[in-house]
């Protein structure tokens, strides 16, 4: 018998021990991969797949689940296609297993029994001109990466209201309310970012959740201010909304920050990273990884869960914001939210949305929605 090398036996397993580090390392940067590499423009793994039973004139049938029988008017995309659908239908009217909304409107392409689709906030494709029949300039806006694209839609205020959607979203976004804005006299800038397309790419090809990107928000005030604006509102959704609170604070023209509307904010990355990691099956023991993984490529900051980086956010506000969100968010929960608007009463207004999911919180009331804003930016004006 051959007697046991000591010596092979430990590099045998320093080499495993090597391996199953590395092994570890690449699965927590699949895992982060959820959040830092979102596509714009494709839904969210949170977001349930949905199949098309039948359609009829002004109706479609679909999957029942929970995300199917949401209240509000939502968009309905798949490969291909996409439409607009609104309120379900009388209960009376369902089966066990499907769901009929109203179809408001077929888009583009055609909706099949048996096409998989899912719902979207984003009501509106193309751009201000062709989806809302809104006057606009498309625009580049300088940024430190390239130029950035961005659709101007002029009126008559020096107030503007410069909008960023957020992960999963693209600038079509911000057009559900872009109509709403332009009644009441606002010139819009609706800005594409870094990761965008047509927008430069990021550095390192990741999302950092808002935490760079904000510099692309700040080069979209300069832009404004260039070109007449004395004040400006900040509206962001999701990472956009982040955006938004990082240019309020770092900006060197957050003096021309009059107001903030945070629609379904990141407040706290982590969670949010591990509720993406988890939609996409990744096991619990390997969230962590995801966390350390994400946070050694970007640079984000451990520790926003304990509640210390909202605390941090609510001191440094100086501006009123208006924070819309709801306890439907699985992506960005709103106990973080809650937190800021009790901490800062003086200056935030909470609006809550029940039933919506991330990013969507126009969609599930857009009426309600429409008059917290207006209420809002009433005395912004």
């Amino acid at each position: 018998m051959r007697t046991p090398n000591p010596t092979a036996a430990a590099v045998t397993a320093a080499i495993a021990g090597a391996a199953t580090v590395a092994a570890t390392v690449a699965a927590g940067r699949i895992a982060s991969d959820a959040a830092l590499k979102a596509p714009p423009g494709r839904p969210l793994p949170t977001e349930p797949s949905l199949t098309v039973h039948a359609t009829e004139p002004g109706r479609v049938t679909l999957t029942r689940a929970l995300a199917s029988r949401r209240p509000g008017v939502y968009g309905l995309s798949g490969d291909g296609s996409h439409a607009v659908v609104g309120r379900v239908v009388s209960a009376g009217e369902q089966s066990a297993d499907t769901v009929v909304r109203h179809l408001e409107r077929v888009t583009h392409g055609t909706l099949d029994p048996g096409d998989k689709v899912w719902l979207t906030p984003g009501l509106h494709i193309g751009d201000p001109g062709s989806a809302l029949g809104l006057d606009h300039a498309d625009v580049d806006v300088p940024g430190e990466l390239g130029a950035l694209p961005a659709w101007f839609v002029p009126a008559a205020r020096d107030t503007w209201v410069i909008t960023v959607h957020g992960l999963g979203g693209t600038r079509e976004h911000p057009m559900n309310v872009m109509e709403f804005l332009h009644r009441r006299q606002f010139p819009v800038l609706d800005l594409a970012y870094r990761g965008d397309l047509g927008a430069p790419r990021p550095p390192d090809g990741l999302s950092h959740l808002g935490e760079t990107e904000w510099r692309d928000l700040d080069a979209a005030i300069r832009y404004a201010v260039r070109y007449g604006a004395e004040r400006v509102v900040l509206h962001g959704w999701s990472t956009g909304a982040t955006m938004a609170l990082r240019a309020a604070e770092r900006s060197a023209l957050r003096d021309r920050i009059s107001g903030l509307v945070l629609d379904s904010p990141v407040l706290d990355w982590e969670t949010t990273l591990r509720a993406l990691a988890t939609a996409r099956r990744t096991p619990g023991v390997l969230l962590p990884l995801a966390v350390r993984a994400a946070q050694g490529r970007t640079g984000l900051v451990q520790g926003s869960g304990d509640g210390r980086a909202v605390d941090a956010d609510a001191d440094r506000l100086t501006v009123p914001v208006l924070l819309v969100h709801g306890p439907g968010d699985t992506v960005a929960p709103w106990g973080p939210s809650q937190r800021l608007a009790r901490r800062r009463p003086d200056l935030v207004t909470l609006h809550t949305v029940d039933d919506a999911p991330h990013g969507a919180m126009w969609n599930a009331d857009p009426a309600a929605y429409e008059e917290a804003l207006r209420r809002f930016l009433t005395p912004l004006m």
